[in-house]
């Protein structure tokens, strides 16, 4: 089953051609900025999503292993790609708002949770990982 979703003013849209069944939420600060909150997101490889008008996005070089893509023309958050070799290149993070049809999606993981703001907490019980756990992820494999 497929799923499709586009930024708020249609300008860039994509289809997924297999369903997320968990999200995430990450607390770190450059997110925050990134969306005026929380970023909610669900992974997906680059062969499953399919864009359409990526003339329309921009994209920001937002650390030295990964990027963020947001509509030119409404500024809408769509997704953060990895960019680092690794297991993870290429993955995308995108935005769970920007789906047309979010349900049966889970709350499966928070990171960065030793940066989230005490003004929230998420209901239920997720995998948890600090700012160190995520950048150990990323960390050169010798």
């Amino acid at each position: 089953m497929s799923r499709s979703g586009s930024c708020l003013c249609g300008a860039v849209s994509y289809t997924l051609s297999e369903t997320p069944e968990k999200c995430g939420v990450c607390h770190c600060s450059m997110c925050r900025k990134w969306t005026g909150g929380v970023f909610v997101a669900f992974m997906t490889a680059p062969g499953t999503v399919t864009l359409a008008g990526e003339e329309n996005l921009n994209v920001f070089t937002s650390s030295e292993w990964a990027e963020r893509a947001s509509c030119s023309k409404c500024g809408s958050s769509m997704f953060y790609r990895v960019t680092a070799p690794g297991q993870e290149q290429g993955v995308y993070h995108m935005g769970l708002g920007t789906l047309d049809d979010a349900s049966g999606i889970t709350l499966g993981q928070e990171i960065f949770i030793d940066k989230k703001p005490d003004s929230y907490s998420f209901a239920g019980d997720t995998h948890k990982m600090t700012e160190a756990e995520v950048f150990a992820m990323f960390a050169p494999q010798d």
